[in-house]
């Protein structure tokens, strides 16, 4: 997969995706990360690229000449159909869900801003997305942009050892993961749940899937809204509540179970 980003700090970008998953996915030709800095675009000696604001007030805004420039190159060689997402408050919540809708792309033109943002003509003419990480300030949009190259790569076939890695990421299936242990055995006279020591894969599953929905029930419930639980996993979440003495509705969503 093809990553462009278009950023006033493209060293950010290249030294945060030097590492770990994408700098494996990298190394191994599985994406390519390249960065456009729209100072490249400007003609006068400061290499300007904002200015005042219209209406007065603090901060300044991103000009859309050398933004636009840096977009049109970078969406030159991308590749064909590449949309071109910029990161913004306003956005579209960024999840789970929409890094897989970008996953079966070819390529994406990531623009991130900084300062007061970018002069609003710029996006009605160039954004074909745009995408927020929550409701927070940053600095800039790099983080954001990299953020989405990290969540989006690890998706792609082949980037992880095991296939299964990423198919059991929190959120995959709208659920919380489940609690992970490793060697040793005992930590400050706290053991490993049986079930995990037995070797039975079924139950194996089974307490995985109940420690999901129990978690995601008790510290994220509003990711269950909406979600039809089967028969088993609202057996399975029954059976989670009893063990932490909890009623149904108490400390979550009591619509979630059927009688």
């Amino acid at each position: 997969m093809d990553f462009r980003v278009v950023t006033l700090f493209p060293q950010f970008v290249a030294t945060s995706t030097s590492f770990g998953v994408c700098g494996r996915a990298v190394q191994r030709g599985l994406i390519d990360i390249n960065t456009v800095d729209p100072r490249e675009f400007t003609s006068d000696v400061h290499r300007t690229v904002d200015d005042r604001p219209y209406g007065g007030g603090p901060g300044m805004v991103l000009k859309v000449e050398p933004v636009r420039a840096a977009i049109n190159q970078a969406r030159d060689k991308a590749p064909t159909g590449s949309p071109v997402v910029f990161l913004t408050p306003q956005g579209r919540r960024f999840d789970q869900d929409v890094a897989r809708q970008f996953a079966k792309l070819a390529g994406m033109v990531l623009v991130a801003g900084r300062y007061e943002g970018f002069d609003e003509r710029l996006l009605d003419a160039e954004a074909d997305d745009e995408i927020s990480l929550g409701d927070f300030v940053l600095s800039g949009g790099e983080i954001a942009a990299v953020a989405v190259i990290d969540a989006v790569t690890r998706l792609l076939p082949a980037v992880l050892g095991d296939e299964a890695s990423a198919e059991q990421d929190s959120f995959m299936d709208g659920l919380l993961d489940c609690p992970h242990y490793t060697r040793p055995e005992t930590v400050d006279g706290r053991g490993v749940p049986p079930v995990l020591l037995e070797g039975d894969h079924e139950a194996i599953r089974c307490w995985r899937l109940k420690q999901a929905l129990g978690r995601t029930y008790l510290r994220r419930p509003e990711l269950l809204t909406g979600r039809e639980l089967n028969t088993e996993e609202q057996r399975l979440l029954r059976e989670f509540l009893e063990e932490q003495d909890l009623e149904p509705g108490q400390d979550g969503p009591e619509q979630h179970f059927t009688s």
